[in-house]
């Protein structure tokens, strides 16, 4: 496996002031041939605060070992959900998808299948550049002639909505406190749909308590309205950030931990007073949350039902057979 490491914006080019030195990159997970092969750019969740770890590299080694050229993303988000990200994770993924396409040849992708594939939040990112990649322009000339579209979604226990079934605190890191009804409308995916939408595999389990299952239905029915090609399974059992699934999971693996960097650079400017416009009571959370600026694990209590992959674990043999025959 040949692994890069890429920024995605050059000097000038990013300006989110809540960035703490963090500028987006991606991570690459490259067979170490010359076959040109699919390609797969996984966006993790964390409800548009952090860019969560075990939804990022897990999730490009799986579909690695399928066989496809892999990439992780590192997008714009807010652990101190001070200064709203509005549009900058959608710029953020329509530049990665360009910055991968350029280099297409380098990657050993060319003339393959690109997907996107997001969790949570990060499924709120792919959606939204489904549904809205005509509205980036990217403001650098190099990447003017190359396409952002994907050529599929996977929505993984997807926030679609910013209506009855939103996850607000993702929306609130998203838009702010006070968004516009515009805004509202804009970022409820359901409400885009175009024809020029590209297919989508949807994926959740009826007992998710963070993200309502709803959203899922949402998407799917609006799909349907439009008559663009989908996938929509909803499984009975397992909590919401499942992710893979596989034995990996269940072993508690751990890595990928380059998605935290803007989450630790933001934390440790907040202890250290410099923070934008973060509250005192924030700063409190932060300081208590993060006592070592490093993330928390999971309670000593905390127990994996290993089962769910009886069910659940199977979505990324459905989603590879769909890419396969409908994207």
């Amino acid at each position: 496996m040949k692994n890069i490491i890429e920024t995605i914006w050059e000097n000038g080019e990013y300006s989110y002031p809540a960035a703490y030195g963090f500028v987006p990159n991606i991570h690459a997970y490259l067979h170490d041939d010359s076959e040109d092969r699919d390609c797969m750019l996984v966006i993790p969740g964390g409800g548009y605060c952090v860019c969560t770890p075990h939804e990022g590299e897990i999730v490009a080694e799986e579909f690695f070992n399928r066989g496809m050229n892999t990439f992780v993303l590192t997008y714009t988000t807010d652990i101190t959900m001070s200064v709203p990200l509005k549009d900058q994770p959608l710029k953020d993924i329509s530049r990665a998808v360009r910055f991968i396409r350029k280099r297409a040849g380098e990657y050993n992708i060319s003339g393959k299948k690109f997907v996107i594939c997001g969790f949570s939040a990060g499924a709120h990112v792919c959606g939204s550049l489904a549904v809205h990649f005509e509205d980036i322009e990217d403001p650098n000339p190099a990447y003017k002639d190359i396409s952002n579209r994907p050529d599929g979604a996977i929505l993984s226990y997807p926030v679609i909505t910013s209506g009855e079934y939103t996850h607000i605190y993702s929306i609130q890191a998203l838009l702010g406190k006070n968004p516009s009804e515009e805004e509202l409308e804009y970022y409820s995916i359901e409400k885009q749909i175009k024809d020029s939408t590209p297919p989508c595999f949807i994926w959740q389990t009826e007992e998710d308590d963070l993200v309502p299952v709803e959203n899922s239905y949402l998407m799917a029915e609006a799909l349907r309205k439009k008559k663009i090609p989908f996938a929509h399974y909803v499984f009975p059992r397992g909590f919401h950030g499942l992710t893979v699934a596989n034995d990996e999971f269940f072993k508690g693996w751990s890595g990928g931990m380059y998605t935290m960097e803007q989450t630790f650079k933001a934390v440790a400017a907040v202890k250290a007073g410099e923070g934008v416009d973060v509250s005192d009571e924030r700063r409190a959370e932060l300081e208590a949350q993060f006592p070592e600026v490093t993330p928390p694990g999971p309670p000593e209590d905390f127990v994996i039902d290993k089962t769910l992959a009886e069910d659940t674990g199977f979505w990324p043999a459905m989603a590879e057979a769909w890419i396969k025959h409908v994207v």
